[in-house]
């Protein structure tokens, strides 16, 4: 009876390269959020438009998404290792050009060079966690990514509003270099492929130029049309009903065309796999309901309360601190229960918080009150986030670990663009829908609207205005209460909105595959 091959293991520490790699990927993921509050100090330093500085994201974000789905085919390329060097060196040199831009044109191509390479240093990471780790450990250790992927996000913005206000928004970009140089030292030194990777010879690969015409075309007029739909009316606007036909051409033809090419370079078979489609699901809406309350938050809080953007800020990075502690001790609990049962028990519990959140926000809201509750928000994504990730890869061979990890980090990517564009025009539509509402209680035959403005009128007159000034204001600051409260309603309808989906998640977690957490490759089908 032959012998069973010991599997491969690094031959460094396994979690001196899950700190290493997860580096990288803070770096990146920092920049998908830490420019936003920069961008009125960008548009007015290179001479742009508030509308024209949007695009510093928008270019980010679609060059990310393209790249994110098609790293497992660039690592059959270039071998993984290589092709995270490659990344993070591009990504610290797009970072360069960023901080030197002369003009709004160079800051957008070197985004572009940004995004793109940033786009294959997170599914990178995922993979060579799973490499480096046995199944029994895999949970703890995507707790250090989660880290990367959850809080990074929340803390940019905090980061952003502080260097731009005490040294200038170049700053922002410069930080990148002596990360980036030291995590490629870093990675180039400790960094191993497996073998599956490094024996597998070259197959003399094609490159499938209808595919990537296809996803770029198709992946880049959605994330444009979900990042400019509501500033442009959605399809009142002619540029968006265009993105979108090119979106809902592209795309279902990019499916098709893969499903039947022999080295395809996307595997869209893998979504035949139950266990994978509801995980990359799930892994959506997570990046959807993060990323929606991650606007939701500080925007209630600017617009309605008055807050800066660095106060904020912070209600949103001490949920992020929370994190730091949480995120180690749901990776240890993957090991205990079985991942659809944590991934059940967090869904439940955002249900919870974000019904929570419509009965707690309002314009009379507290700081303190306020920062609980944005910790509360966080607390169901681990649980959420780290047994998800482990469920991806239950019953997928090894080597399809590249494309699993750039099609689950693509599905959080777009969840967060679907997330973030549902949202704000949820809140424009219902605050319309609620000032109808309250504007038609507010008629001169209602006796407890005619009671409270003459009362206005009257402590104003007695500060000194006249009859028909006293009366004009009076109108103007019952019509300014009218707009926010129409407003507050409106977030309560959106958190409305994100427990149902949560809730509905909480139900189909139990689909997800059973899985033994003390078996280091044992698993049971359900």
């Amino acid at each position: 009876m032959s012998a069973v091959p010991e599997p491969w293991r690094p031959a460094v520490n396994p979690w001196v390269i899950a700190v290493v790699v997860s580096l990288a990927a803070f770096m990146e993921v920092l920049d998908t959020s830490i420019a936003n509050v920069a961008l009125p100090h960008i548009a007015g330093d290179l001479g742009a438009s508030n509308s024209e500085s949007t695009w510093v994201l928008t270019t980010y974000l679609v060059s990310n998404a393209i790249v994110l789905p098609i790293s497992g085919w660039l690592v059959e390329l270039f071998g993984r290792k290589r092709f995270f060097m490659l990344c993070i060196a591009l990504f610290t040199l797009g970072s360069v050009f960023c901080a030197m831009s002369p003009s709004l044109g160079v800051l957008l191509a070197a985004r572009v060079l940004q995004g793109a390479f940033g786009g294959g240093l997170q599914p990178m990471v995922q993979a060579i966690l799973a490499d480096s780790f046995p199944l029994e450990r895999r949970g703890l250790a995507f707790s250090v990514y989660g880290v990367t992927a959850v809080c990074a996000p929340a803390l940019g913005p905090t980061l952003g509003g502080w260097i731009t206000d005490n040294y200038s928004w170049r700053w922002i970009f410069w930080i990148n270099l002596p990360v980036g140089l030291l995590a490629l030292a870093l990675v180039f030194r400790l960094v191993q492929d497996p073998p599956y990777l490094t024996e597998r010879g070259k197959t003399g690969m094609r490159v499938d130029y209808i595919g990537f015409a296809l996803l770029t075309l198709g992946v880049g007029a959605l994330q444009i049309m979900l990042d400019k739909g509501q500033e442009d009316d959605w399809f009142g606007s002619r540029f968006i009903t265009t993105l979108a036909v090119v979106a809902g051409v592209c795309l279902p033809a990019l499916v098709i065309y893969e499903w039947f090419r022999r080295d395809p370079l996307i595997d869209v078979r893998l979504f035949t796999n139950r266990n994978f489609a509801t995980a990359n699901l799930m892994m959506f809406l997570v990046g959807a309901n993060s990323f929606a309350t991650t606007v939701l938050v500080p925007q209630f809080l600017q617009t309605l309360m008055g807050y800066t953007a660095q106060k904020a800020g912070m209600v949103l990075s001490v949920g992020a601190l929370f994190l730091l502690v949480e995120m180690p001790i749901v990776g240890r609990l993957v090991t205990v229960f079985q991942t659809r049962y944590l991934v059940a028990f967090g869904w439940v519990l955002l249900a919870g918080t974000m019904y929570l959140s419509t009965q707690q926000l309002d314009l009379a809201v507290s700081f303190q009150s306020v920062t609980w509750l944005r910790v509360l928000q966080f607390v169901p994504i681990p649980f959420i986030f780290i047994p998800t990730t482990t469920a991806v890869y239950i019953g997928v061979p090894a080597e399809k670990n590249n494309t699993v990890a750039g099609l689950v980090n693509f599905m959080r990517n777009i969840g967060s663009g679907v997330g973030t564009s549902i949202v704000t025009t949820l809140i424009a539509r219902q605050s319309q829908f609620h000032q109808v509402h309250l504007v038609s209680r507010l008629a001169t035959d209602n006796p407890s609207f005619q009671a409270q403005l003459n009362d206005m009128v009257h402590r104003l007159a007695a500060a000194g205005l006249g009859t028909w000034e006293a009366q004009r204001q009076a109108y103007a600051r019952f019509y300014e209460m009218v707009q926010q409260q129409a407003q507050a309603l409106a977030y309560i309808d959106t958190f409305w909105l994100l427990a149902i989906g949560a809730a509905l998640m909480f139900v189909l977690a139990f689909t997800l595959q059973r899985n033994d957490p003390r078996a280091s490759g044992a698993v049971s089908v359900h």
